[in-house]
Formats: C-alpha cells, structure tokens, sequence
C-alpha cells in the first residue's frame, strides 16, 4: 500500500514559498543597496540610482511577490486559522505590488520606460484590476503631485467623498477612518474595478485569471481567502489608510520656496521615534519608501531604496505623528480637529 501523504506537506510547501518568494525579493535590495550612504542630497542618490538601474532585479522582485501570494493561497486551504492568515498575507501582498507599481509609474522601478510600463501592467495593475499605468500616471504624477492637498487634488477628493468634510461628527469619522469596509466604500471599491476593467475585454480576462488560478490550482478557499476577501475588502482598507496618512490633508501649512520646504509643509511622518513601529508600517500597509512619503514628494523621481538617506539629509516635515488612529498626536486626531475646528482650513 502507498504511504499516506502528511498532512503537514502542504502546510511546508506553503511555508517555503513564502520564505522563497521573500529570497527573491532580496536580490533587488542587495543590488541597490551596495555602498548605500546613510544620508545625502538628492542629486548624490539619483546619481548612484541611474548608475545601478536595471530592468532585471525589478522582474525577479515582482515574481518574488507572486510567490509569495501563491504561498498563502495554499495556508489558505490550511483550515479557519490558515484562512485569516493568509487574507492577511495576500492583502499585504496586493499592497506592496500596488506600492512597486507606484514607483514604476514615476520611472524608477525598472531601467527603461518600456520596462516600467510593461511590469507594473503585467504583475500589478491587470491583475489586481487596476486602471491603465498611463491613466494612472495622469492622475497621479500630473494631477496629485503638484496639487497635494489643494482643491485640484484627485486624492482629497476621494477622501471628500468617503464624508471627511468640514463639521463631520465622531461616528461618522471612524466610518471613514475604516471606509473600505463600510458598504459605501465595498460600492466604491467594485466601481472603481468596473471602471478600471472597462478599456478592453483582455483586462477583464486577465484580472479574472488570478482567482481562476487560485481556485484550479489550491480550491475555493484559496479563491475566496486569497483573493476575493483581500481584494475587496483588506487591500482596499490597507491602501486606504496609506492615502489617510500622506498629508495633512485638511490643515496644510502653505508655504513658498523651494520644493522640500513646500511638501514639507502639507506632508508628514509617520512613527519617527519608535523603530517597532516603523518596521511593522514598512513590512504591510507602507512599503517600499510609503513611510518616507514626504521625502519621495520632495523628489519623487527618487528610488524608495535611497528615501531613509533623503529624509535624513531634509529633516523631517512639520508633522511627525506618533499612530495612525490612537493618541493625542495621532494624525487621525489632527484630521478630526481640523475638520471640526471652528473655522476650518480651506480646502
């Protein structure tokens, strides 16, 4: 009689893909990493950056990603505690492909043009059922980047439209700290698929092949919790409270001059004096140089390899919150008090 399989194969053949997808991830750190300076001018870091572009490392990051993601498809089939977990893990996973995606849409993932547009197409924005990269470049290196915080910014109009408006009311502003999973936001979240798959019936095939695989190669719980749950409801929420917590969104402070003390002005830092924290933040909702957004807005076209080396040398912004939603410095209590002060900024 053949063995019985173990069931413990399943659950290491989940554990090395994930440990395999995370291998991969480091041959892109390494290589930008090398002699890397602890602080410098942005010119100093764009310098070293060109001299170490290339459109290999960025390939084998993003597929290190996809390993991952099919690792915890397979915990997902690991019962109800493998199931939550890997929700989780896919969710952190989609969050970091949107993030590389960000930084190929500024030109700086991969070498060339071609490359930046063709991986950030491939491995993030078709199947996660993101917009075109060319209408995402649009709408956020033309339309948010010069106009952050300000009346012309996409980005505070989404946050306007989630109820974050002047005279909000407590419960009504922890609905939209957490809109993702309100049923208004779940509505926001499927039309912006509907809208993001309209272009062409070959972006709604390849954005319906990711639970089609999962589904095929794992089951159904790998479909519903390693990508139907993260999807549409904690991916959404993780993206979310990255947005909540680039600027300050509703008392900018206004100022002139150059483009650091500009940004320096209406952005913030999140976490700058605890490591823990900063090292949690980085590995799940802000990854890849999220977490030094206000250097990346003073010099966007800058790696998120080389950002910690920036902020050191620009200082930090006028805002460096402690939490995300906790606190008396928290930048939620800074978001609510400007809404609710007696006469709010204008925005």
């Amino acid at each position: 009689m053949p063995a019985p399989v173990s069931r413990d194969r399943p659950m290491l053949l989940a554990l090395s893909l994930i440990a395999l997808g995370i291998v991969l991830r480091q041959a892109d750190r390494v290589h930008y990493g090398r002699r890397r300076p602890r602080t410098a001018d942005a010119a100093g870091l764009i310098a070293l950056q060109r001299a170490r572009a290339n459109d290999v490392t960025p390939l084998v990051l993003l597929a290190g990603q996809w390993v991952q993601i099919a690792g915890w498809w397979l915990l997902a089939a690991q019962g109800p505690l493998g199931a939550a977990v890997a929700s989780a893990g896919v969710a952190v996973q989609f969050r970091h492909l949107q993030e590389l995606s960000h930084h190929a849409v500024h030109g700086v993932l991969a070498r060339t043009g071609r490359a930046n547009t063709f991986l950030a197409e491939v491995f993030a924005h078709l199947p996660l059922g993101l917009p075109p990269v060319p209408a995402r470049r649009r709408r956020h290196v033309r339309d948010h980047h010069p106009h952050a915080t300000l009346a012309a910014d996409p980005n505070l109009a989404e946050l306007t439209r989630a109820g974050l408006r002047p005279g909000i009311g407590p419960s009504r502003f922890a609905l939209a700290v957490v809109h993702p999973l309100t049923p208004a936001g779940l509505a926001v979240t499927v039309a912006s698929l509907r809208d993001a798959l309209r272009p062409g019936p070959g972006r709604l095939l390849a954005f319906l092949a990711v639970p089609a695989a999962a589904l095929l190669l794992v089951g159904w719980p790998a479909a519903v919790f390693g990508w139907l749950v993260p999807r549409l409801l904690l991916y959404p929420l993780l993206a979310w409270w990255s947005l909540f917590a680039e600027h300050t969104w509703f008392d900018p402070e206004h100022r002139t001059g150059s483009k650091a003390r500009v940004e320096a002005g209406r952005c913030l830092r999140l976490y700058p004096r605890s490591r823990a924290l900063a090292a949690l933040a980085t590995a799940t909702w802000l990854p890849y140089g999220d977490l030094h957004h206000y250097a990346h807005s003073a010099h966007p076209g800058l790696r998120w390899n080389y950002l910690p080396a920036l902020e050191r040398h620009l200082g930090p912004p006028h805002f460096a919150p402690d939490a995300l939603a906790l606190g008396t410095n928290s930048v939620a209590r800074r978001h609510y008090r400007a809404l609710t002060a007696t006469s709010p900024a204008r925005f």
